[in-house]
């Protein structure tokens, strides 16, 4: 050792470190474990190098060409998208092709792309735990509880208001939280009846209504609810509970970006790296407007 070295002043490496692909990758393992995520389900690096910097991050809900842009504008060198760009085995990845020339421009400029899905679905202070806390439940529960996690993982999360409200009281607030979006909030259920027991489930939800019934909800808050899956909760429920509010896919796991950015920031710095880590301005819902009646 250096004798003009000292054990307790700190290197130039552990006050500015930028870590690599490979250390940020140790850090979402540590907040959204792989094995959290659904058998069908596609997670993990899907390009990039481990030994390369990830000095800049760019969280996003779906891996867009748009989304790309400003990746790339800003001069991202990782993305963590929460929706997979390739979740079905392809056998071509060729540039004619909108998934291929995202994947060409990830490598030729050097940027990252991840992938945190069902597991940041799963995990404690994934999607649906940032939709309960946004909409003030108390003592939430998973829905669905995971079958390789803890107790307090799973798909899904339900838990109660501190006190009853109406039905389209409730219902307001879920507006309130969301981005806007084309689609709104559809609403099934009397509008003046009182609820207090709230499911929720961050994106396309509408293969948990045993887990919701069980629940003994009185409201199920979902996205992408199918004519015929509704139809058949509401005629089994005979005009009772649960009730059913169906939201934008994209709105509902766009709340999760900033406290998982903020997370994932935490973990590097405990760690000793730096690294700017931003949330995406690109709306990627895929709806631009709605006509309703009298409109």
């Amino acid at each position: 050792m250096d004798p003009n070295e000292r054990d307790d002043v700190p290197t130039d490496r552990a006050r500015t470190a930028v870590p690599t692909v490979g250390e940020v990758l140790l850090a979402i393992e540590e907040l959204w474990p792989e094995s959290l995520a659904e058998d069908w389900d596609a997670v993990g690096l899907v390009a990039g190098r481990s030994g390369r910097p990830a000095d800049k991050i760019l969280f996003a809900v779906d891996p867009t060409a748009a989304v790309l842009d400003e990746a790339l504008a800003w001069g991202a060198t990782m993305i963590v998208s929460h929706h997979p760009l390739l979740l079905k085995p392809v056998s071509s990845v060729a540039a004619s092709g909108f998934k291929g020339d995202v994947v060409h421009r990830l490598i030729e400029a050097g940027c990252a792309l991840v992938t945190v899905h069902t597991n940041g679905d799963s995990a404690v202070g994934g999607v649906s735990d940032v939709l309960a806390d946004a909409l003030g439940l108390r003592d939430a529960q998973p829905l669905a509880p995971a079958a390789r996690g803890l107790p307090e993982e799973g798909i899904g999360r339900v838990g109660d208001l501190d006190a009853p409200v109406t039905l389209g009281d409730f219902a307001e607030v879920v507006f309130s939280i969301l981005p806007a979006v084309a689609g709104g909030v559809r609403v099934a259920g009397d509008k003046d009846a009182l609820v207090r027991r709230i499911a929720v489930c961050g994106g396309a939800g509408d293969s948990l209504f045993d887990y919701v019934r069980s629940s003994r909800a009185d409201v199920y808050v979902t996205a992408d609810l199918r004519h015929h899956p509704a139809s058949e909760v509401r005629e089994a429920a005979g005009g009772a509970t649960p009730y059913l509010i169906d939201v934008s896919h994209f709105g509902s796991e766009w709340l999760w970006l900033t406290p998982a950015a903020e997370a994932l920031a935490q973990v590097l710095t405990d760690q000793g790296f730096t690294a700017d880590i931003r949330v995406s301005g690109v709306n990627t819902d895929p709806w631009d407007f709605v006509l309703t009646p009298g409109h």
